[in-house]
């Protein structure tokens, strides 16, 4: 699979709508996503350079959350129904080090470690979603069955 193409996702769509909880939903899609992003961030940590940074920690401070600072909150935009969870840092300075400014040359470290794990990530969470999706289908199969008895 390539990032031009994404095969399986129409499946995967299908059987999230099979599962009667939205809770369940989007617990699955947050577990999936957070597992294949970490990869993404250690690549990031991995690449960022050394001593910079707020504290000199830009490349400890990459990591995958659901949540956003006030100052990047300010720049997204989520439904109601949607699932997000974010790659990156927290750190401003990951912005100037990955894109540079009038003081140093740009140090890029985020585009270079999408660019060697997105295909992984991509994978991933295809394959993941689909095995997260049968066990849930099956707890609920389950829960459906205790509760006949």
């Amino acid at each position: 699979m390539s990032v031009e193409k994404i095969e399986g996702l129409r499946d995967l769509e299908k059987a999230f709508a099979g599962i009667d909880k939205a809770v369940t939903r989007d617990s699955v899609a947050r577990r999936v996503l957070k597992k294949n992003g970490q990869p993404l961030a250690d690549k990031m940590n991995d690449l960022a350079p050394v001593g910079a940074g707020e504290n000199g920690n830009l490349n400890k401070s990459y990591a995958v959350s659901t949540k956003l600072n006030k100052r990047q909150r300010k720049f997204a935009k989520k439904g109601k129904s949607d699932v997000e969870v974010y790659v990156g840092t927290s750190d401003p300075a990951g912005l100037q080090q990955e894109f540079g400014n009038k003081n140093h040359d740009a140090q890029p470290h985020v585009r270079p470690a999408w660019d060697g794990g997105k295909n992984e990530a991509l994978d991933g969470i295809v394959k993941d979603t689909g095995i997260e999706l049968i066990a849930a289908v099956k707890r609920q199969a389950k829960r459906k069955l205790k509760a006949l008895k």
